[in-house]
């Protein structure tokens, strides 16, 4: 393997270059290396190698791409953003959400990489910082969210973003993606993660029920009321609130809820006393809004309040490369929980890969709870899998793992880039090169 022109000339204005950072760098308590314009790691500080190197695998002089991804090439030429090329194009620093080999295995990366100019204004070197996700997992897991398409990693980068913001934060996608899972992630990454996570279930509450939950009550304010009790904003002092199907607001609510979040400001039912609201908005609807603006039944003024950042979480049929991943966490999470631990026959997973998930997560762990009803060697089999409804059909154009006479037939035969190859076969561009180089076609 070729190896980076060596630092140990001291005479060499690169060793001059490097060694500063790394005495800069060692100061610093995030992983962060630095790299040479042709991807070489030169060095790297000791928070980098405590949490990314290995003592059997040598890192230093090593390409970035082979030891982060175990890529042959360049992350751009396998389908990956690759932070370095367009740090260059912007002669500026670039950021973006990669998923890493780690010593722990696969794990989600968030990576800030800057370049450092001569006093010709060259780009003589990479200064990448890396920090790892805690609020995903790209492997199996007992709780949060899971997965590692790009679709996926698409809304966690989104997340990454805003979640160290107060803006509000709107959730967006059909029933069953998990919206509370991604706003718990938002307050998780949050500089209020110490603080309460309270969930609003705005769908089925009538008015004088809504501003009750949300606000509170005094003693003697209406029929039943004994004691004062505290609202929803009230619990959620110096954490997040999270107001889930908030398209379910009855329109005469929509008023007061709009002046609490432009003032911060509340009354208790029953009281005149003015109550100071500290808390993070996080809101979330599978409803079109747009159209529900259009017909009068939300407000707009509501909706470009709460719509400040607007995320849109992908169905679970363009994810389909994580179904094997969120199939093994639902059955790792259910033997944890003292139930029987159960496998999946390879043909099951297959077909549980095809399918085109309306419910999305939601059914797909609905399936699962019922195949292993059926499961009695545990194993579950395709047998033990619920037919889907009539005209859910499945997901056009998908190769099942492993279908590799099939893939290298259309690869073969197919008059298109490999951009579009991946687009016709509803993968990634990522896992179209995963399986190229798996099967030796690209």
């Amino acid at each position: 393997m070729p190896t980076p022109p060596s630092p140990s000339n001291e005479a060499s204005p690169l060793h001059a270059t490097v060694q500063s950072l790394i005495s800069f760098l060692e100061h610093e308590t995030q992983p962060m290396i630095v790299l040479d314009p042709d991807y070489n790691i030169l060095a790297a500080n000791t928070a980098y190698r405590r949490q990314f190197g290995s003592s059997d695998q040598p890192f230093i002089g090593h390409k970035c791409y082979r030891i982060s991804h175990h890529y042959d090439v360049p992350c751009d030429q396998a389908g990956e953003h690759c932070p370095m090329k367009k740090a260059q194009e912007l002669r500026g620093p670039d950021r973006v959400l990669h998923i890493h080999h780690t010593p722990r295995g696969p794990e989600h990366v968030a990576v800030e990489l800057r370049p450092i100019f001569d006093e010709e204004g060259a780009i003589t070197a990479y200064v990448e910082r890396l920090e790892v996700v805690r609020s995903a997992s790209a492997r199996p897991s007992e709780e949060g969210l899971v997965g590692r398409s790009a679709a996926f990693n698409q809304v966690l980068a989104a997340l990454q973003r805003v979640a160290p913001s107060m803006l509000p934060v709107l959730l967006l996608g059909e029933s069953g993606t998990g919206k509370e899972l991604f706003a718990r992630a938002v307050h998780e990454t949050s500089k209020r993660s110490a603080g309460p996570f309270v969930v609003v279930d705005c769908s089925g509450l009538t008015e004088t029920l809504f501003e009750s939950e949300l606000f509170g009550h005094e003693k003697g304010a209406f029929t039943g009321a004994t004691s004062r009790k505290p609202g929803l904003v009230e619990t959620a002092q110096g954490g997040t609130l999270f107001l889930d199907e908030i398209g379910d607001v009855p329109l005469a609510m929509q008023v007061k809820l709009l002046r609490l979040i432009e003032s911060g400001t509340y009354r208790r039912v029953g009281s005149v006393d003015t109550q100071h609201a500290d808390f993070r908005l996080v809101a979330a609807t599978h409803k079109p809004l747009d159209q529900m603006m259009a017909q009068g039944t939300f407000r707009q003024d509501l909706y470009y309040r709460i719509s400040a950042f607007p995320i849109l979480l992908p169905p679970l049929r363009e994810r389909a490369e994580d179904i094997a991943l969120l199939v093994h966490s639902f059955l790792q999470r259910a033997a944890d929980a003292g139930k029987p631990r159960l496998t999946m026959a390879p043909n099951a997973m297959a077909l549980l890969q095809q399918r085109a998930w309306p419910g999305n997560v939601r059914e797909l762990r609905n399936v699962l709870e019922r195949a292993r009803l059926f499961a009695d060697d545990g194993v579950i089999r395709i047998e033990h899998l619920p037919a889907a409804p009539m005209g859910q059909g499945a997901v056009a154009d998908v190769l099942p793992p492993g279908d590799g006479p099939t893939l290298a037939q259309v690869f073969a035969t197919f008059d298109g880039t490999r951009k579009e190859l991946a687009a016709h076969l509803r993968f990634s561009e990522r896992t179209l090169y995963r399986r190229l180089k798996e099967q030796n076609l690209d």
